[in-house]
């Protein structure tokens, strides 16, 4: 077994047993939108924002078992406002005839030693209410 796929065994279990379960717990439920990049299933707690984990990204770097990026998309093919285009929003993703948009990012849940789930569950709880916040004016939209 090599590097990438021994890092990505770690971040599924990482994820299955600590994120999935933490993430129901605050009422995410499995999401029945499919991710155009990423074959595992996603969460979402609103229809508007739905959470996959990218475990294949960076794989294959020493420090692989670190961290993941999350990758938060909003599956549906409407205009952004250009308020909240850009790496730090949100930027396309192209999903066959449509175009969703989404964001990434990093998320280390250990620093050498020392383990931070509790932050990075944090952290990715709060970047998620935070964009579904800005979302919220295109709901009417896509309703």
């Amino acid at each position: 077994m090599n590097i990438a796929e021994a890092n990505q065994i770690f971040r599924r279990s990482i994820i299955r047993g600590f994120f999935e379960p933490r993430l129901a717990d605050l009422d995410f439920k499995k999401s029945l939108v499919l991710h155009p990049k990423i074959p595992d299933g996603g969460m979402t707690k609103r229809s508007l924002l739905h959470i996959f984990f990218d475990v294949q990204t960076g794989s294959d770097y020493p420090d692989g078992d670190e961290w993941f990026i999350l990758d938060m998309l909003f599956p549906h093919d409407i205009q952004m406002p250009d308020a909240i285009k850009g790496p730090e929003y949100f930027t396309t993703i192209p999903a066959g005839d449509a175009t969703y948009w989404h964001h990434r990012e990093l998320v280390r849940y250990k620093y050498g030693k020392s383990k931070k789930l509790s932050e990075s569950i944090n952290f990715l709880v709060s970047k998620y209410d935070k964009l579904c916040v800005m979302l919220e004016p295109l709901e009417a939209e896509i309703n």
